[in-house]
């Protein structure tokens, strides 16, 4: 799955849950939460493995439910210390729905040890048939059923974030005038 396409699928499963569960739109912190947390996965392991080969491929340490559980319990265990807890929880489903999104596809195909990343170190490394680089990744995109998928949910996604209110936007915006103000004192 492509970075888009692991952001709208994690927005639109936070957004339906939290207004189901609470009657509102994700707040900003909350959903710039979520973002991060649906790319933490591949900002780990893609530059560990395609860049500095430090890890067997894009999907194995960040990828592994293990590492899920212990990032997710620490980031919680931290930003609830902080009175943070629905920051951490918005983090958490976003992790997860990366990881579910990258398992989907081998799941539905039945291809069992594609699923192997999961349980990375546990299970041995998944060998892939792309060269691992940025460039090679990049040179595969094309608009296939699947993009073309994920391209249309990101954009019926990007419409629910504005009826929420686009949650997020004004406290990234407020982020440089903030650091701003840290650094000048």
């Amino acid at each position: 799955m492509w970075p888009w396409g692991h952001l709208a699928v994690g927005y639109l499963v936070y957004s339906l849950a939290v207004r189901l569960r609470e009657r509102r739109p994700p707040t900003g912190p909350a959903a710039i939460a979520l973002a991060f947390g649906t790319q933490f996965p591949d900002l780990v392991d893609k530059p560990l493995a395609w860049t500095v080969d430090l890890l067997p491929n894009g999907r194995s340490l960040a990828h592994s439910l293990l590492a899920a559980l212990l990032v997710v319990v620490a980031v919680g265990v931290v930003l609830r210390r902080w009175h943070r807890g629905g920051v951490a929880t918005a983090f958490g489903v976003g992790y997860l729905t990366h990881l579910f999104g990258d398992a989907l596809p081998p799941a539905v195909s039945g291809d069992v040890d594609a699923l192997g990343f999961l349980a990375w170190p546990l299970a041995p490394p998944v060998e892939y048939g792309t060269e691992q680089s940025f460039a090679a990744h990049l040179g595969e995109l094309g608009l296939d059923a699947v993009v073309s998928v994920e391209f249309g949910l990101a954009a019926a996604v990007v419409a629910l974030w504005l009826v929420d209110g686009a949650p997020g936007a004004r406290t990234a915006a407020a982020v440089p005038r903030w650091v701003g103000r840290k650094l000048s004192t």
